[in-house]
């Protein structure tokens, strides 16, 4: 790329806007007549409904309608994705609530103050039942049942069928009981939606999510409407992180209370309501073992996995399985066994967060090796080498089902120890230990390599020239942030010669844009951007056409000169034509001058949709397979050993994501991703009482850190392209939270090993490391195994295998 905009930095386009003209969110949209709603939630996490009384709501002051599920009239329908028939969710409670927070009814009134007084005034009458928090009890016989239809609590099952042991012929078994906790996502703009009815019968809906057309279907789905019927646009989005993908029920309510009324209605819960309401994420609960020949090489990995689906089993339920899927990590392991249990409970639905699966799959595997190299006395470092996959046998097809498109595993660990200046951190802990030093030196090691465009490869794009000469690109992605706008200027810029300022972008519209995959597992640029890059080349075709007729040449000899972004004939750059003058007279060009329609521009004109007049050119792009990014991560901390506080010294991370277009962006990313991994290490954490009433609803209790509580993060990357797309790139947005977990973890628990401590769990308070500390001080280190729930064993021995659910799971 020498010599072109890509791979250099370029300042991002989006945030004057932002900063200057300040965004517009969900919440800031003031159509005539709004409304506002609020919902009643239970603050049970179990019980039936014996009676609303609305009564007295009624008569508060502006309150226009109070809502039930009878009158609502919704039929209870799946979110993001489906599970099993069963698990439907009515949009409003109806008959029976089964976790605190769940809506029972909803208040519309003229003021958010007045409709927030009235829903307080609502009566529900509840008769308890018992409830089920805990994923692990709730698969134990006897444990209350949250569905009839399911009395055993069981979401899901995925059983590997019977074959070579993977521990036969080990040397050393290392095993653990590890807790990836549940975790929020925390957006700081909330999960929000407004409706708004129109004069022609349509109504348009601004949702703060991750993906309009998606949304757009599900909701129409939901509400039994033409599809057609339905606009969607997403504003600017205040994060998502996973957590805004798909339909929410909410969202059903409020379009829904649009059309009834015909007046718009806006909702944006307060935090502690989308503390309890949006999905929580990770919630597994890893029974891990790995078996290590003397030498250090592995025979093979042992999972039995239980993933906590909350009250109503939706993505979340699939995501274990996307942890089993890459749980080949970074290694040439001949054997896998991999079982997955998901239980209901009476607990918040859980769902994506940034990773999805992933780093769940590194953390366990991670953890492992960090536990063989102390049993081996081999150094991190070295028994990773030793068990790597082998640069040359790429593309490598896993035991999990999955190829790998390229990698080199070596590289970003080598790089990321040299940076780190491995040798002299390992000194520095040597001569602490031997001095018994209070402050305690851990330095943390985690390889990984992480799945992007997993389940979606294709996307739309579209490029014009407009009558000035600059450009407008239309593309199905959808960001909330990450730089889409620049990054896919810079992929126009590079071919055409344009200016990046001069490069618009439409996105988040399904009316201005025909379809598609909006974001969610570090797609847009792999296929996004490869989408811009493939209609700008065609674009150019055109343009070279139009060219050679105006300059009277063959369009063989027609060069663009990116520099300049003029066309002119071969040897001849006197007679030269820009962009500005060949969209001013295209619309002269004889018929067929510009050559044959994209596939994308013959079904477009077939159904009826737009397509951009002059010169212009759309279509999509398919990768047909998903990526692999890869990178290794250091951690380095201080631990207190009299207190258990822990002192974050340096991260280190490599990461590679293929081809970067724009290593500001990279960086950015990589940043935002070492914060969320690391904040899960050490703070992050969803916790419920045993009746279900979550502990940690504000942040006041959720423990959110800033940057003070960080270090300065030392972000690196290596660059091995991808075959799979006409750019090289594959996804960064999640890389670095599957990282910087395992490394800060390894690296905590590093600092202690010495004294016998093989495992302290997430999130690593200074509590939980001061006792983890006393106990090995009195011979009485914590185990960090057990024997995993009956359940595998019934499943091994084929009893309520579930085939519907394990369809569903295998589909993700």
């Amino acid at each position: 790329m020498a010599g072109s905009i890509l791979g250099n930095e370029v300042r991002r386009s989006e945030d004057p806007e932002l900063l200057t003209a300040g965004g517009r969110y969900v919440y800031d949209h003031d159509a005539d007549g709004i409304c506002h709603a609020v919902f009643v939630r239970s603050p049970v996490a179990h019980a039936h409904i014996g009676g609303i009384d609305t009564s007295e709501a009624s008569r508060a002051p502006g309150v226009i309608e109070i809502v039930t599920a009878a009158e609502l009239g919704v039929a209870p329908h799946h979110g993001f994705v489906k599970v099993a028939d069963e698990f439907a969710r009515a949009p409003l409670a109806d008959g029976k609530v089964r976790f605190v927070g769940e809506a029972v009814a909803v208040v519309v009134a003229e003021t958010l103050v007045q409709a927030v007084d009235a829903a307080e005034l609502v009566a529900v009458d509840y008769e308890p039942l018992p409830a089920a928090t805990d994923a692990e009890a709730a698969l134990a016989p006897g444990a209350p049942a949250l569905f009839d239809e399911r009395p055993n609590n069981v979401a899901t099952e995925i059983t590997d069928p019977p074959g070579v042991d993977p521990l036969d012929g080990a040397a050393h078994v290392v095993r653990g009981r590890y807790v990836n906790q549940k975790i929020a996502a925390v957006p700081l703009e909330p999960n929000s939606c407004a409706a708004v009815p129109g004069d022609d019968g349509r109504m348009t809906v601004y949702c703060a999510t991750q993906m309009p057309h998606l949304t757009k279907m599900q909701l129409a789905g939901a509400l039994d409407w033409d599809a057609q019927r339905l606009r969607v646009i997403a504003p600017h989005v205040g994060g998502g992180f996973g957590a805004k993908a798909g339909l929410y029920h909410e969202h059903t309510v409020v379009a829904a209370l649009a059309d009834r009324l015909n007046r718009p209605v806006t909702w944006t819960p307060g935090r502690s309501e989308d503390m309890t309401t949006l999905a929580h994420s990770r919630a597994q609960v890893q029974y891990a073992e790995l078996g290590v020949r003397d030498d250090g090489t592995f025979t093979g990995l042992r999972v039995r996995l239980v993933g906590d689906t909350g009250a109503y089993p939706n993505i979340g339920t699939m995501l274990p399985a996307g942890t089993k899927r890459m749980s080949n990590g970074t290694y040439a392991f001949p054997a896998i066994r991999f079982d997955v249990a998901t239980a209901v409970t009476n607990t918040t639905p859980t769902g994506a967060y940034r990773g999805a699966g992933r780093p769940e799959a590194a953390a366990l595997l991670e953890r492992l090796v960090d536990q063989a190299a102390i049993e081996t006395g081999i150094d991190p470092i070295e028994i990773r080498l030793r068990n790597f996959i082998s640069p040359d046998a790429f593309p490598f097809d896993t035991l999990t089902g999955v190829t790998y498109d390229s990698g080199d595993y070596a590289l970003p660990l080598r790089r990321a120890v040299e940076l780190a200046g491995y040798d002299d951190l390992r000194a520095e802990q040597r001569v602490r230990r031997e001095r018994g030093d209070v402050r305690q030196l851990g330095i943390g090691i985690a390889s990984f390599v992480e799945i992007t465009a997993g389940g979606l490869t294709s996307e739309f794009a579209a490029v014009r020239i407009e009558p000035d000469g600059g450009a407008t690109i239309r593309v199905g992605t959808s960001a909330h942030g990450q730089g889409h706008h620049t990054t896919f200027a810079q992929i126009v810029s590079a071919r055409t010669g344009i200016d990046v300022e001069r490069i618009g972008f439409i996105q988040s519209d399904t009316d201005l844009v025909p379809r598609g995959g909006g974001t969610g597992g570090s797609r847009s640029v792999q296929v996004g951007g490869s989408a811009v890059a493939n209609a700008t080349d065609v674009l150019i075709d055109r343009a070279q056409r139009l060219a050679a007729h105006l300059l009277e040449a063959s369009v063989d000899d027609i060069v663009l000169d990116a520099a300049t972004g003029t066309f002119s004939v071969a040897g001849v750059p006197a007679r030269s034509v820009d962009w500005a003058q060949l969209a001013g007279t295209v619309d002269d060009a004889p018929d067929g001058l510009l050559g044959d329609p994209t596939e994308a521009e013959i079904n477009a004109a077939a159904r009826g949709e737009p397509v951009d007049p002059g010169l212009a050119a759309q279509l999509d792009f398919d990768q047909g397979e998903a990526s692999f990014p890869f990178g290794a991560h250091v951690a380095v901390v201080e631990v207190d050993t009299d207190t258990g506080e822990i002192g974050y010294l340096r991260h280190i991370a490599v990461d590679d994501a293929g081809t970067v277009i724009n290593p500001l962006l990279l960086r950015g990313q990589q940043h935002g991703g070492i914060a969320q991994g690391a904040a899960q290490t050490l703070y992050e954490e969803v916790v419920f009482d045993d009746d279900g009433n979550p502990q940690t609803g504000t942040l006041m209790t959720y423990l959110f850190p800033s940057a003070a509580e960080f270090p300065s993060f030392e972000v690196h990357s290596t660059e091995t392209p991808s075959p799979l797309n006409p750019l090289g790139a594959k996804g960064i947005g999640e890389a670095s939270t599957i990282g910087s977990t395992p490394a800060l973890q390894n690296a905590v628990i590093n600092a202690v090993a010495h004294l016998g401590i093989r495992h302290i769990d997430m999130p690593m308070s200074p509590q939980r490391v001061w006792e983890a500390i006393e106990a090995a001080r009195t011979g009485n280190p914590a185990e960090s195994w057990r024997e995993p729930p009956e359940i595998f064993a019934a499943m091994a021995a084929g009893q309520d295998v579930d085939p519907e659910g394990l369809a569903a799971a295998e589909g993700i």
